[in-house]
């Protein structure tokens, strides 16, 4: 084993969390394991390229002691998720593999490959057309350009009802991806079945350490566990014990042909939380538990416990807004009654939570999703004690937005804070040192102006931060005001962090003026001044009962007791509506679209609306404001024009933002480039922020 990356730990706070372990006869260094996520960083073949390699050599070079990959397609016919996903299901994917698997084991980290089938989670047209685009894109590479200009197009495909039914346990069609569903034949299923040995044993041939069945998230092993799903009244469905036969006959499979030395984990999908959306039937956590017991019994050599489906993503998935360890007690109800190792995910974003985790005995190994990609080496950091110096995720969810939409683009997704996530073989860790002192300045402490000092400070220029507040953060000291969001914050502290140990000067409470610039003589003015609120031309807007968000949110205005309307249903404008809620207003929303969070992502929209309903919140959909007076409103029906007014007496504006451009004008003067970046050059999230600033800071 190779000792590039084996930091000697400097302490011994977490004994147990850097202690080795086994996954039958697979022995760990670690008890750290990077969970699988797909994220688009292979080829359309399902063959890794450097792409994919850089980026799980990565992780493995951080220091994690377990690589599980991506979920790895098996079957070409009714199991394509995506293209870009890893596949087994041909021969010829057995030598790329072993090359990425090669490069795992030379950093002392173990590789298990996730086998996979979609079910009823699949897209129609991937159904029986895979194979086809395969053919075409080995015979023809630029075929490929063409298949991802088409994919662009599938939603409106879809709606032709021409594609062929996605395949299942049963017809029951999964209500996120509404598409016409099938029920699998008694053959098809016999065939699934040996697709998952005979990919298993190309695993094995490859050199990997070892296979996990992804039995959790809605995909087709938990849709035959599930009665949710499953409705068979044949041999595969009914009692628990016919639901629970697909995945035994996946695991004696498995066994028959890669043998008894080679070891299988399973992700198990123990509550569904069905209940969470208003739904009864599905798993719950003592049926779960009892189909653990199972699985034990089947052979497994460990379980991987995880929850919910497409249709309960936020319960496996979670926004910001979940508390770290929320479901814990989902793996600690699975280890009692299980002997064999128990790994999970839980939220766990600090060295601290999963020493804690480890030691309570809630798990035996500690799975990292989304904290892999924000920072790949905190496994090195934590071990070396330099937790101050990692990137810790913030739950935004920007990493699987992004897959999804560039999955048809054939692009890879991308991590808010971590601009080199899924490009780490184009991308160098390490920044070329040539900024030979020269000095920037930076104009704005948001995340965007943070990130671009840490970078040219990284490159060596001697940077000069300006702020104009009392401290930095900017917007995101406001989002993270609303009820929950406090870890948002963390990527400024994060940032900060990085900046000053750097030598980053940085100036409080400083109004920016072309004379203060030219006194520190920079050779470049990075404009990272935000966006500024956007108020529309109404009557009556410029009225007392009138108020921003941000004054909402930093406490200048207080609306307690009163009836509030937020004229916008975008997520800040729901987000705020919370935040008046738990401070006792009576809200209502106004929107001009038909729909609550137009183009918003879906998860976040179906974290706050449910909480909003709860409250009594009131939404008014296709009514445009037309006037504001002090007793209240007057709202127009958009598809009808009728007119009403509504009684209200404060409103509070969600409208949208527009670059701040005062400054830039000004600092014309100076001569020298002036860059704007992050909301200053586009409005966006934290991480279009981020990506931004990163941009125009390594190409300066």
């Amino acid at each position: 084993m190779a000792t590039d990356s084996v930091i000697p730990s400097e302490s011994k706070k977490y004994p147990l969390l850097f202690s080795p372990g086994k996954i039958g006869n697979c022995e760990l260094k670690n008890r750290i394991v990077m969970a699988p996520m797909v994220m688009g960083t292979g080829t359309p073949e399902g063959t890794p390229d450097e792409q994919m390699c850089a980026y799980y050599e990565a992780r493995a070079k951080g220091g994690a002691g377990l690589i599980i990959t991506e979920c790895v397609r098996v079957d070409n016919h009714t199991g394509v998720l995506c293209a870009g996903q890893i596949a087994l299901s041909h021969n010829r994917h057995i030598a790329p593999l072993a090359a990425m698997a090669e490069r795992i084991h030379k950093h002392g980290a173990k590789i298990f490959c996730q086998l996979h089938h979609p079910g009823r989670q699949n897209y129609s047209i991937l159904v029986g057309t895979m194979r086809l685009s395969l053919l075409c894109g080995r015979i023809f590479p630029p075929y490929w350009k063409l298949f991802f200009k088409l994919t662009q197009f599938m939603p409106q495909i879809e709606k032709t009802g021409l594609l062929p039914s996605v395949a299942a346990p049963s017809a029951v069609p999964c209500e996120h991806q509404n598409q016409k569903t099938r029920a699998l034949s008694v053959k098809e299923i016999y065939k699934i079945i040996g697709r998952f040995g005979d990919a298993a044993l190309r695993a094995k041939k490859a050199g990997t350490d070892g296979v996990e069945l992804h039995g959790a998230h809605g995909y087709l092993i938990q849709q035959f566990l599930s009665p949710h799903t499953n409705r068979r009244t044949d041999e595969y469905g009914g009692n628990r014990e016919n639901r629970l036969r697909f995945l035994r006959e996946i695991i004696a499979d498995v066994r028959e042909k890669c043998g008894a030395d080679f070891p299988i984990a399973v992700r198990l999908g123990v509550d569904e939380f069905y209940r969470e959306i208003g739904k009864e039937q599905g798993l719950t956590l003592d049926e779960g538990i009892k189909i653990a017991k199972a699985v034990e019994a089947m052979g497994a050599d460990a379980i991987d416990v995880s929850s919910a489906t497409y249709e309960t993503m936020n319960y496996w998935l979670e926004p910001t807004t979940f508390a770290c360890g929320w479901r814990k007690n989902l793996a600690a109800a699975v280890k009692r009654a299980v002997k064999i190792p128990v790994l999970a995910a839980n939220v766990i974003r600090s060295a601290e939570q999963a020493e804690t985790q480890l030691t309570e005995g809630a798990q035996d190994f500690c799975s990292f999703g989304r904290p892999m990609l924000a920072d790949p080496d905190f496994s090195n950091k934590w071990q070396a004690g330099k937790e101050d110096e990692v990137t810790r995720c913030i739950s935004c969810l920007y990493c699987f937005e992004t897959m999804l939409d560039g999955a048809f683009h054939g692009e890879a997704g991308k991590c808010a804070l971590n601009p080199r996530c899924g490009q780490e073989y184009k991308i160098p860790a390490l920044l070329p040192k040539n900024g030979c002192g020269r000095r920037v300045a930076v104009i704005g402490a948001g995340v965007a102006g943070l990130t671009a000092a840490r970078v040219l400070a990284e490159r060596g220029f001697t940077v000069t931060l300006l702020e104009k507040g009392a401290q930095a953060g900017g917007q995101v000291n406001l989002a993270a005001i609303p009820p929950h969001k406090e870890r948002v914050r963390w990527c400024v502290d994060d940032l900060l962090v990085k900046c000053q140990k750097l030598g980053v000067e940085i100036q409080y409470n400083t109004d920016v003026s072309s004379d203060i610039l030219r006194e520190i003589a920079p050779e470049a003015v990075f404009l990272a001044v935000g966006a500024r609120e956007i108020i529309p031309n109404i009557p009556g807007v410029d009225g007392d009962n009138v108020h921003l968000v941000s004054q909402i949110l930093d406490g200048e205005v207080d609306l307690f007791g009163k009836r509030v309307a937020v004229v916008g249903s975008g997520l800040t404008g729901l987000e705020t509506a919370e935040y008046l809620c738990a401070q006792g207003s009576l809200v209502s929303v106004i929107e001009m679209a038909e729909e609550v969070a137009p183009g918003a992502y879906h998860q976040h929209r179906d974290d706050v609306l449910p909480k909003l309903k709860r409250t009594g919140v009131t939404f008014y959909l296709g009514e445009k404001l037309t006037a504001i007076y002090p007793e209240g409103v007057k709202l127009k029906n958009v598809q009808t024009e009728m007119l009403r007014s509504i009684p209200i007496e404060a409103v509070v504006l969600s409208v949208g933002i527009c670059p701040e451009d005062a400054l830039k004008s000004e600092l014309k003067s100076l001569g020298v480039p002036v860059i704007p970046i992050g909301d200053a050059a586009k409005p966006g999230r934290i991480g279009n922020a981020v990506h931004s600033a990163y941009c125009a800071a390594t190409t300066f």
